[in-house]
C-alpha cells in the first residue's frame, strides 16, 4: 500500500475522530499535495518549523523525500531538465517578515522545471488561529503575517514567480464519522464558502528563461487531407536548430496516406521527417502514435487543416523558451474567425467548455478544445501515467492534456490565434455525440478532481 492509499484510508476512516485535530489536517493537506506530487521526482521540505511535528512531511505521496534547514543547504536544482523537485514550506511563510526575501532566496536554485508549495494559513480567520494560540491549541508563537490572495500574487510577481494552483483545504477540522471528510470534498466547489478554509496549499513556478534551446517534434494527425500534406511543410517556419516533422495517418477514405508518402520523400532533404499511421481510432489515438515516434524534448501538435496557421506554431516555441508558461495552449476565440471557420453551434459549445473547465481545473482558459498545444516529452510521461489513474475518455485528446497540465501544477498560458476556413476537405468532428463525450469528461473532472468524490 503506498503513502498515498494510507492518507486516504486513514483520511475516510471513522476512527479519525478520535485522533488529534492536527494529524486529521496534516492527512487533508497531505492528500492534496499527494494528489500532484507522486508524479514528481523529490520532495525537498525547507526550514522545519519547531511547531511542525513532521506528519506533514511523513503524509506526503511523493518518490524521493528530504529535508534542508534553509535556502543555503538547498542544493542546486537549476540544471535539473527532465526533473521535477518540489519545495515544501509548510506554514513558514505564516511566520515570515520579508516574505518577498525568501522567495529571491530560492529563486536562483531553482529551475524552470521546479515547483514551491506553500501551506498558508486562511487570513479570514486569522482571528480563529489567534484564539487557537490563546487558549493552547497552536503552540509555539503565534502566525501573524496572513496574505490575501491578492498579496499572494502581487508578491509572487515581485519575486519573479507564478501562482499556478490554488486549493482550499480543511473547512471541518474534524472527521466527525466521515460526515467531515465528504464535507470538506464538497465545500471547496461551493462559491463564497470555498475560501473559509483553515488553509490553502499555493503552488509557485518559478519564472526563468530558457538558456537551452530544446528540439522539438511537431506531430501533424491527418485523415482524409490529401490536399493539405504538402502545405503543412510549405507553411512552416524552421523556427528551432532541431526539428521533425511526424506525419500520422488515420483511416483515411481519400488518397492522404499516398500524399504523405510522396511529400516525405520529396522532401527529406529540407525537413526531418518521419511518417507512421495509427492502429486506433481518432485524434488522440493518433497523436498518441506521433509522440510514440517523436524524439525531440518538446512535443506540439498541428492539425492536418491547417485552420490554426502553421506560420503561427513558432509563437508557442518562444512563449516556451522565454519562461512564460511550460504548457502552451492555443485559443481561437478572441479574434474574429475567417469565413466559416466555426460554425455558430460549435463555437457555443467550444465557449461552454472552456468556461466549464477553467471552474472544474481552477485554471482560466479562453479556449479548451484549440488542437495545437505543447508541452515537454517528460511532462507527457507524467501524464500518461496520470491518466492511468483517472482514465481515459476524450476522443481527440484536449481534455487529456488539459486536467493532468492543471492538475500537475505545470504552468498555462493561451496564445491567441485567428481561426482559419479550411482549403480541402471536410470536418471530421460530430458536434452532438462528441459533445457528449466532453460533457461527460467534464462531469468525470468534477468529481475526480475538483471535489475529490469519486
Amino acid at each position: 500500500m503506498t503513502p498515498m492509499q494510507q492518507t486516504t484510508q486513514q483520511t475516510n476512516s471513522p476512527s479519525i475522530s478520535k485522533a488529534s485535530w492536527r494529524l486529521y489536517i496534516n492527512r487533508l493537506i497531505a492528500r492534496e499535495i499527494s494528489v500532484f506530487s507522486r508524479y514528481y521526482d523529490q520532495l525537498i521540505q525547507v526550514n522545519q518549523r519547531d511547531e511542525d511535528t513532521g506528519h506533514l512531511y511523513d503524509y506526503i505521496d511523493i518518490p524521493n523525500k528530504k529535508q534542508v534547514k534553509n535556502s543555503i543547504e538547498l542544493s542546486d536544482l537549476s540544471g535539473e531538465l527532465d526533473k521535477r523537485s518540489l519545495l515544501l514550506l509548510n506554514g513558514n511563510l505564516n511566520y515570515d517578515y520579508d516574505i518577498q526575501k525568501t522567495l529571491d532566496s530560492f529563486h536562483e536554485k531553482l529551475s524552470q522545471t521546479s515547483r514551491l508549495v506553500a501551506v498558508l494559513y486562511n487570513p479570514y480567520l486569522s482571528f480563529i488561529f489567534k484564539f487557537a494560540h490563546k487558549i493552547g491549541l497552536i503552540k509555539g508563537k503565534a502566525p501573524e503575517t496572513f496574505m490575501t490572495h491578492k498579496d499572494l500574487n502581487n508578491l509572487a510577481k515581485l519575486a519573479n514567480y507564478e501562482v499556478v494552483r490554488e486549493r482550499n483545504v480543511a473547512h471541518i477540522p474534524f472527521s466527525i464519522f466521515g460526515l467531515g471528510t465528504f464535507l470538506n470534498k464538497v465545500l471547496v466547489a461551493i462559491p463564497v464558502v470555498r475560501h473559509l478554509s483553515l488553509a490553502s496549499i499555493i503552488v509557485l513556478r518559478p519564472i526563468k528563461e530558457k538558456i537551452h534551446k530544446p528540439s522539438i517534434s511537431i506531430v501533424i494527425p491527418a485523415r482524409n487531407e490529401s490536399g493539405n500534406i504538402e502545405n503543412a511543410l510549405k507553411r512552416l517556419d524552421k523556427f528551432a536548430e532541431d526539428m521533425e516533422i511526424i506525419f500520422i495517418e488515420g483511416n483515411s477514405t481519400d488518397d492522404t496516406w499516398d500524399e504523405i508518402q510522396r511529400v516525405a520523400e520529396a522532401y527529406k532533404d529540407q525537413w526531418k521527417i518521419k511518417i507512421g499511421q495509427q492502429t486506433g481510432k481518432g485524434k488522440s489515438n493518433a497523436c498518441e502514435k506521433g509522440f510514440e515516434l517523436a524524439s525531440g524534448e518538446l512535443l506540439t501538435i498541428l492539425d492536418a487543416d491547417l485552420t490554426m496557421p502553421p506560420e503561427q506554431l513558432n509563437r508557442y516555441y518562444k512563449s516556451y523558451i522565454r519562461g512564460q508558461a511550460e504548457f502552451i495552449n492555443g485559443s481561437r476565440l478572441l479574434y474574429p474567425m475567417e469565413g466559416e471557420a466555426m460554425r455558430f453551434l460549435n463555437k457555443l459549445g467550444n465557449i461552454f467548455f472552456a468556461k466549464s473547465l477553467s471552474w472544474v481545473l481552477d485554471h482560466d482558459y479562453t479556449d479548451s478544445l484549440c488542437g495545437t498545444k505543447l508541452f515537454t516529452r517528460w511532462d507527457y510521461d507524467r501524464f500518461l501515467r496520470w491518466r492511468d489513474d483517472f482514465g481515459k475518455h476524450d476522443p481527440f485528446g484536449d481534455f487529456d492534456l488539459l486536467f493532468p497540465a492543471a492538475s500537475l501544477s505545470i504552468g498555462t498560458i493561451d496564445i491567441p490565434i485567428r481561426y482559419l476556413d479550411r482549403t480541402y476537405g471536410d470536418t471530421n468532428i460530430s458536434r452532438f455525440s462528441h459533445g457528449l463525450m466532453l460533457l461527460k469528461m467534464t462531469l468525470v473532472g468534477f468529481l475526480k478532481i475538483k471535489t475529490r468524490l469519486m
